[in-house]
């Protein structure tokens, strides 16, 4: 009988709660019916809350009538709803209004990721005008440019000399940015097909610590998103120094049309260069994009771009030939290198709410790469006739397929969030190459040529506890890789191939101990994958070697205006690799260790003047060589970037923006070292009405400084020996343009 009545009076408490507590469901939009992603939904009462998804969808448990809701986004007014029996009854749809960013605005525990939403914030108040500095919106993030202006960036991060992207996994709207098994080197990443004014969204975290995160995920990684729809049409002329000039035309095909939108983007970019020897570079970016909502909210996209770009460059001078006068800062050695690369995008993506509690986003792309590229890197070291200038070059097809699976639910009183997914990737190359040239006209000697085929196929599971304060996060991703190679060279035709599968688990927690400050320690295994030709030739077992990190840090906002993220990190490498650009190859370096200290500040000192700051302090070190010659060389042992900027001040906006990086070892024993810069930059804007008038500085101060620098052993034609010594690219000397732009 007391079994009976206590299983009555169960049902009785479950009936109760069923009728007093429910869910409440909706769709959070802004003023253009768009939906909005990651806005808080909180309720004052029982504090349950919840995110709206991509497809602005939300289910809030645990709300009765006469509860209030309150629904923020950062740069969105709040909102709040008292509810009714009409709104539990039915979807909510509740639209945000757009406004001026707010730091006294943001509270950490409302945020899905705080460190992206610092990044949206930074984008806002300072909008990128280059590709070159997308990837400087990223906190400690520090690039190079050596090759002319058309060559992918050399990126600095966390004590890594990433080179062009081996340890840094990059994307765009789900397709991937880091070509594997490059002509030029491991892990490529070319983003100068991306438009700036169209990214909508930087996410980006650092460590390997991340499930849906992949190949070359060991100092972090960065996914770009591109804008669904324009607020309004936009062209702007900017011309400057050294003969440059840029065009950028942006353009809204369907305006005010109900859950559809479209729209193209075109930029023209060419320049002289501050060289001595004119640079000859030109390029063209061209872009569209089309989103279409059913009426359930699924979203369908589709993303079409193409981009071609050729330019000159006078390369890497030795230190000596500026020491003794032979050539100025500005000058060249062979100013015969350069080349030309070209990226069309075909990309479809597909959101669609399963269920209430599930989402599933899957997006399948095309992508075509052409590159080719002239260098010389040791003058006459190897052929004291022709020259040592090579020629790499190859032509390349991906294709790929990404899917997510993310289900919210509760366990009893436990909200649980379980994200699985799985993906494909291939490419294939055909002709890549690597010869000995004369002039970029003359082929003296094929060294490498073949085609390579290497298909990643992943999955991975991750699951987030949330326990009140405390969030647990464990996760599992397993890829498989097979690499075949077919080298041309060869008299008979074979194709060699190997494979390997590599496990890599992460396990995160997250404390939020108030409203304004989280504490976290994040931990896992990553990976970059080795180059195709160095697996098949050596049969080598290093050709996914692992990455273990573990980050302790805190996000902490003391003021409503001041904002402070902090992390300690360490970072174990199995293997490094070194790419040997003359050569063909990617060298094995041994074991690695990294610590350092991240460091970010943002203020916001009234509604139009903003302060941010980003440094890092790393020690890396190799562990398998003597001490004393244990460096690794260009690991950034200090770097610094930040500025003051001002937004939507009486008309005005604009800012002041400074980079540092400190010297740095260029060998492994020391003895030749990098000097690093200081360099300010600067930039204002004035609206009247539809127009903008715009003006930009870049080092203001005209200080000289090396963008890139390399310890190379080269020799001139009239040098008897070689010598080995500082190589570098100088940076840009003072220059101003000046830009109009138009909105209609």
């Amino acid at each position: 009988m007391k079994t009976l009545n206590a299983f009555v009076f169960l049902v009785v408490i479950l009936i109760f709660n069923k009728l007093h507590a429910q869910q409440v469901k909706g769709f959070v939009i802004n003023e253009s019916k768009q939906p909005l992603e990651a806005a808080y939904v909180y309720n004052l009462n029982s504090k349950s809350h919840a995110h709206s998804s991509e497809t602005g969808s939300f289910i809030l448990e645990n709300t009765k009538v006469g509860d209030s809701i309150k629904f923020g986004l950062l740069g969105y007014e709040n909102q709040i709803l008292v509810m009714n029996t009409s709104n539990l009854a039915s979807k909510l749809t509740v639209t945000l209004k757009e406004k001026l960013y707010q730091l006294d605005e943001l509270v950490i525990r409302e945020e899905l990721n705080p460190l992206s939403t610092i990044a949206r914030l930074d984008l806002s108040i300072s909008p990128v005008k280059s590709s070159q500095e997308v990837l400087r919106k990223i906190p400690g993030l520090i690039i190079g440019q050596h090759a002319g202006g058309g060559k992918a960036e050399q990126i600095f991060l966390r004590g890594f000399d990433v080179d062009h992207g081996t340890d840094i996994s990059i994307s765009v709207d789900g397709m991937p940015v880091n070509m594997v098994s490059h002509a030029h080197g491991q892990g490529y990443s070319d983003l100068h097909f991306l438009i700036p004014e169209t990214i909508k969204k930087i996410d980006f975290g650092k460590g390997p610590y991340y499930a849906n995160e992949g190949d070359f995920d060991t100092a972090g990684y960065i996914d770009f998103s591109t804008k669904d729809y324009l607020n309004e049409s936009l062209v702007s002329f900017s011309v400057g120094q050294f003969n440059s000039l840029k065009t950028l035309g942006m353009f809204d095909l369907m305006e005010h049309t109900k859950n559809q939108s479209a729209y193209m983007a075109f930029e023209y970019i060419a320049t002289d260069g501050f060289f001595e020897s004119p640079q000859n570079f030109n390029r063209l970016n061209m872009f569209g994009k089309y989103v279409m909502f059913s009426p359930e909210n699924d979203k369908l996209s589709l993303t079409l771009s193409h981009f071609t770009s050729r330019w000159d460059a006078s390369g890497q001078i030795p230190q000596r030939e500026v020491d003794n006068g032979n050539i100025s800062r500005f000058g060249a050695i062979d100013d015969t290198e350069g080349g030309n690369t070209q990226r069309t995008n075909f990309n479809l993506e597909y959101t669609k709410q399963v269920s209430e509690q599930s989402i599933l986003k899957t997006n399948a792309f095309y992508v075509h790469n052409v590159f080719e590229l002239y260098s010389n890197f040791t003058f006459f070291l190897e052929d004291p006739i022709n020259g040592d200038q090579i020629r790499q070059k190859e032509n390349r097809d991906i294709f790929g397929l990404n899917t997510i699976l993310t289900n919210e639910d509760y366990w009893g009183n436990t909200a649980v969030k379980l994200t699985s997914g799985f993906g494909l990737r291939q490419d294939i190359t055909k002709d890549t190459e690597l010869s000995k040239t004369l002039n970029r006209t003359t082929t003296l000697e094929r060294v490498q040529l073949g085609d390579i085929n290497q298909t990643n196929i992943y999955g991975f599971v991750n699951t987030e506890f949330d326990l009140g304060k405390l969030t647990i996060a464990p996760a599992l991703r397993l890829d498989y890789f097979k690499f075949m190679y077919n080298d041309k060279l060869q008299t008979n035709y074979e194709t060699l191939s190997e494979t390997k599968t590599i496990l890599s688990p992460k396990l995160n927690f997250f404390y939020t101990a108030k409203d304004n400050l989280q504490l976290y320690v994040k931990s896992g295994i990553g990976f970059h994958s080795n180059d195709a030709r160095v697996v098949i030739s050596n049969q080598t077992e290093d050709i996914l070697p692992k990455a273990y990190g573990v980050d302790v840090g805190t996000i902490w906002k003391p003021s409503s205006k001041f904002i402070v993220n902090s992390a300690l990190w360490y970072l174990f490498l199995e293997q490094e690799f070194v790419y040997v650009g003359d050569a063909g190859i990617v060298e094995p370096s041994g074991k690695t260790q990294r610590f350092g200290l991240d460091l970010g500040l943002r203020y916001q000192f009234n509604d139009f003047l903003f302060f941010d700051t980003d440094a890092t302090l790393t020690k890396a070190r190799s562990l398998e060589a003597p001490k004393g010659e244990d460096y690794i060389p260009l690991a950034p042992n200090v770097t610094l970037s930040g500025g003051l900027s001002v937004s939507d001040w009486h008309d005005f906006s604009g800012g002041i923006r400074y980079r540092y990086l400190g010297d740095r070892p260029a060998n492994e024993d020391d003895s030749i070292t990098a000097e690093g810069y200081f360099v300010t930059d600067f930039n204002v804007n004035y609206t009247i009405g539809a127009v903008t008038l715009g003006l930009v500085i870049e080092n203001l101060f005209d200080v000289d400084w090396n963008e890139t620098q390399f310890a190379t052993e080269s020799r001139l034609q009239n040098e008897p020996q070689s010598v080995t010594e500082i190589h570098f690219t100088p940076g840009t000397p003072f220059y101003a343009s000046g830009t109009i732009s138009y909105k209609f």
